[in-house]
């Protein structure tokens, strides 16, 4: 029995999420069902996050224990046989018997993509939100800085229930224009369900003229009492990388 590391991207248009839920198609579950046939048993798959439905991957990292006489490359080269066309795994090596794709991470890096041309994007559709309005970036920009740093992010969380804590350190946020598209990129150790589109949610509001940076303040300073802007649309949004030691 050895522990792998795996590098995975996926189209999530189709799923419901990662995680493993009864009667759902999910990534997580997609990837167990492969490797349980491969290793003749039940196999457990750990990811980085949780990324919710509709949402993409470039760069999720999971770890699983397996038990084969495969060697990495030909473990990556049975998944990718076997797995959907909207599923990749870019990278199979031996992990150490303790990493833990979750619990091991130090940073995770998610990019959310608008498009806000006169034409519609049809190509790339499943990955971009439309916007019905050009955004002013820099006031976006000043926005996202009162965003950055440590915070409690409870406002900028779509689970009320939330029992553990919901203080975040998000280190860096850039906004850049690259013709009709934006694109948000953020950094942080860690980020709550919703968190990145919830963010996104709001500084478009700042963009739009429709809310200004003192109300994004006193939705982090006042966690109990003020709301923060709407959730972004899924498909925007992609993990990029996760950061390990």
């Amino acid at each position: 029995m050895k522990n792998y590391k795996m590098i995975i991207a996926y189209d999530g248009t189709r799923y419901y999420g990662w995680q493993r839920q009864p009667d759902q198609n999910t990534i997580q579950g997609k990837l167990e069902s492969v490797l349980s046939v491969l290793c003749g048993r039940e196999v457990e798959v750990i990811g980085a996050g949780r990324t919710d439905a509709g949402v993409h991957a470039r760069g999720m990292v999971a770890n699983a224990n397996l038990e084969t006489e495969l060697e990495p490359l030909q473990i990556r080269e049975y998944l990718n046989r076997y797995l959907p066309d909207d599923i990749s795994v870019l990278e199979v090596r031996e992990a150490s018997p303790r990493f833990h794709a979750r619990y091991n991470a130090i940073g995770k890096t998610y990019r959310y993509t608008c498009f806000d041309g006169d034409v519609k994007s049809v190509f790339d559709r499943k990955y971009v939100a439309r916007l019905e309005e050009k955004p002013d970036v820099e006031k976006m920009r000043a926005a996202a800085e009162v965003l950055r740093g440590e915070h409690d992010f409870r406002n900028f969380c779509v689970n009320p229930r939330m029992k553990k804590s919901t203080v975040r350190c998000v280190d860096r946020i850039e906004i850049v224009r690259d013709g009709d598209y934006i694109l948000f990129t953020f950094h942080g150790t860690g980020f709550l369900q919703n968190m990145v589109r919830i963010m996104v949610g709001t500084l478009l509001e700042v963009g739009m003229g429709r809310t200004g940076v003192e109300q994004v303040r006193a939705a982090l300073e006042n966690p109990d009492r003020q709301k923060a802007g709407p959730t972004a649309p899924a498909q925007g949004l992609c993990m990029m990388h996760v950061d390990y030691d």
